[in-house]
């Protein structure tokens, strides 16, 4: 088993190089962060469609 970190973007096995970090507030208290990893390719996709729900806190590097 690989301890690679793959990006969490449908059908994508790219290594991950983000932590694509957010909160839904309907069911996470306001200090609570969920992470999606991303590869380059995916993380603005993935912080759009976050964004775009008013989840989207922040991007940070995954060795952060």
């Amino acid at each position: 088993m690989s301890d690679d970190l793959i990006c969490s973007a449908k059908g994508c096995t790219a290594t991950a190089l983000h932590q694509v970090k957010w909160n839904n507030p309907k069911l996470h208290t306001p200090d609570r962060r969920k992470v999606w990893l991303a590869c380059d390719e995916h993380e603005e996709s993935l912080r759009a469609f976050l964004g775009a729900r008013g989840f989207f806190k922040e991007t940070v590097p995954v060795d952060a």
